[in-house]
């Protein structure tokens, strides 16, 4: 009896496996969706990431300004 049993597994058809498969994966998935831990990693780069694009945007501007500003006063001192 266990020896049929032992013969009846090993000659199982490799499509009856794939079950197992499929339903490793889709745990692997649900897992994956469900996981939060690097969720604020993300919110805090993207928050820094704004920021610095903010402050680049102000010096660019500003860089301009004080260019045009201290080109008036060099012509108007020659």
């Amino acid at each position: 009896m266990v020896g049929r049993r032992w013969e009846a597994e090993e000659t199982r058809p490799v499509v009856a496996s794939c079950t197992f498969w499929e339903h490793s994966m889709k745990n692997l998935v649900a897992r994956f969706v469900k996981d939060e831990s690097g969720a604020t990693a993300i919110e805090y780069g993207l928050i820094a990431a704004g920021i610095a694009l903010a402050i680049i945007t102000v010096v660019n501007n500003l860089g301009s300004t004080l260019n045009t500003k201290f080109t008036s006063i060099s012509t108007s001192l020659k």
